[in-house]
């Protein structure tokens, strides 16, 4: 009787278990990434063929390599800033954009094969237990770093790692060897170059990129300048090349009023996004005069488009760079990543400035050399609007889309700044190197410059630093000519700058700099209220 029941009820009871089976594993493949498939998904063909040669070829070929070959070529075909990244890169992308790393707190330049502290940064690592520029490397744990032809790359890997980790590092200083223990700990890697009063009442801002710090360290030096009596500003964002699109957004809700439109992306498989602003501003009122250039690209150009279309700031430089693509990273199994392009930004009149691709990404490659070459750089008329659709903003200025922002104060590069001599020894860092040794060699003279502003006003690079500077270069094959006084002229005003920024960091040497600046020199004009905002330098 039982088995009777049992012959009965076993059929129902199986197909139950097997639906019952099928529907937990629907629901399981359901909360996977691009589920829908039920089953084992069929091979592709690429991974079929990669399959193949790794089972199959006359020879042993490394698969890793091929595969990131074939998803570059694949990426190739799509447009320029759809990337792979292998795990190395990806590592330092993240850090660059999560605003740290971990290591010791250091900056080291290799000068006759050995290793030289050129900077220690504020509150790090080796700050903490005492290490000072000037220290020279001779041991990083058990590892020999001094004469034995040591690269930048592998002392990174020895002095960086997990936090919390201890590193025995040996300094030679003073006529000794000294040994520090360091605990690795996070790094800064700020956005902000420098902030500070240009004029009594006009404020310098300058950001390098936009990165997870980048909002807080931009509130915290707005706060500041106008404490000491901010009522204009000047924000450069020349060679910004983007970052966190949300750090720019916030950025502009500082600048600009009510619930206004900042930008919007969409994509086929993206809905629209709009971000607005949400907040009353820090700086919605008072003069603002946003500086760009060709290396000003993707969350830079957001922020410049939207004060730009609503007339907030007056746009000074040349046409930025002409990225508005927006990608989304996404971590792939073996640690690498893939940056894929999943909508476009727009500016709240709804200028998309993406440049054309169409031809290819070695032509897109190329784009800034052919500016040069067609003369855009040093004239205005040789930027053409012909094909490009015309906006309007609040005010009635003519807007257009497509190939980056076209600034409304015209800057030319500053072609006085291309002496070949000067070019090769910045190029081959004979020139940093030369600053860094006559820092310490008179490391008692630039102490006597109790501030930047002292610095500013009183140091002068005198003749006999030139012809030092003209000995130290011959060991590299460049001969300057102190009797040109453009390049002797010009000698002076790196040396200057670079010892600047020896001192003071980056802070000094935008300071400095900025004394020898065309576009900064337009965008103080511009402040002047009687000063018409379409007049144009050109600077050869």
């Amino acid at each position: 009787m039982r088995n009777r029941k049992l012959q009965v009820w076993l059929p129902l009871l199986l197909s139950i278990c097997m639906v019952a089976g099928m529907f937990i594993g629907y629901r399981i493949k359901g909360n996977m990434p691009d589920s829908g498939i039920f089953f084992v998904e069929k091979e592709r063909p690429v991974q079929e063929v990669l399959d193949l040669i790794k089972r199959k070829y006359v020879d042993n070929e490394n698969i890793d390599s091929l595969s990131t070959e074939a998803i570059q070529t694949i990426l190739s075909h799509l447009d320029p800033h759809s990337i792979y990244l292998p795990a190395l890169q990806l590592k330092r992308v993240n850090e660059d954009l999560q605003g740290q790393f971990f290591g010791i707190g250091i900056e080291f330049n290799i000068i006759n094969d050995t290793v030289n502290v050129v900077n220690v940064l504020e509150k790090g690592p080796s700050e903490k237990v005492g290490l000072l520029i000037g220290d020279q490397l001779i041991k990083v744990n058990d590892s020999l770093v001094a004469g034995n032809n040591i690269t930048a790359e592998k002392l990174r890997k020895l002095l960086m790692g997990n936090v919390g980790e201890k590193v025995a590092v040996s300094i030679f200083r003073d006529n000794a060897i000294k040994t520090f223990t360091i605990t690795r700990g996070p790094v800064p890697l700020y956005s902000l170059d420098a902030a500070y009063m240009i004029t009594d009442t006009t404020g310098y801002i300058r950001l390098n990129k936009f990165s997870e710090t980048t909002y807080k360290e931009f509130m915290q030096s707005l706060e500041k300048l106008q404490k000491q009596g901010m009522k204009s500003l000047i924000l450069d964002l020349r060679d910004n090349g983007g970052g966190i699109l949300t750090q720019a957004t916030n950025i502009a809700d500082e600048f600009l009023n009510d619930d206004k439109l900042i930008t919007y992306t969409e994509g086929a498989h993206s809905l629209k996004k709009e971000y607005r602003c949400s907040k009353e501003g820090a700086f919605e009122k008072g003069k603002l005069v946003v500086l760009v250039n060709e290396g000003t690209a993707s969350a830079s150009e957001v922020l410049t488009g939207a004060l730009q279309d609503w007339d907030r700031a007056t746009i000074v430089g040349r046409r930025s760079f002409g990225k508005g693509l927006v990608q989304e990273q996404y971590q792939l199994s073996d640690g690498a990543g893939l940056r894929l392009t999943v909508a476009k930004y727009y500016t709240p009149l709804g200028r998309s400035i993406q440049k054309s691709y169409q031809k290819g990404i070695v032509d897109y490659d190329h784009d800034l050399i052919n500016r040069f070459r067609d003369g855009e750089m040093t004239s205005l008329d040789s930027i053409k609007h012909t094909d490009q659709k015309k906006y309007t903003s609040p005010s009635g200025k003519i807007l257009y889309d497509g190939g980056g922002i076209t600034p409304d104060v015209f800057v030319a590069f500053d072609t006085s700044s291309l002496s070949k001599n000067v070019m090769n020894a910045l190029m081959k860092g004979t020139l940093n190197r030369f600053v860094y040794l006559n820092y310490l060699n008179h490391r008692n003279i630039f102490k006597t410059y109790t501030s930047l502003k002292v610095f500013e006003k009183e140091y002068k690079v005198d003749d006999h630093t030139l012809n030092s500077l003209k000995v130290y270069a011959q060991n590299d094959s460049i001969f300057f000519n102190l009797n040109n006084k453009e390049e002797k002229e010009l000698l002076q005003k790196q040396v200057k700058v670079l010892t600047a920024r020896e001192i003071w960091r980056t802070e000094g040497f935008y300071e400095v700099n900025n004394q020898y600046d065309g576009t900064v020199e337009k965008a103080l004009e511009l402040m002047k209220p009687e000063l018409r905002a379409d007049s144009v330098i050109h600077r050869k």
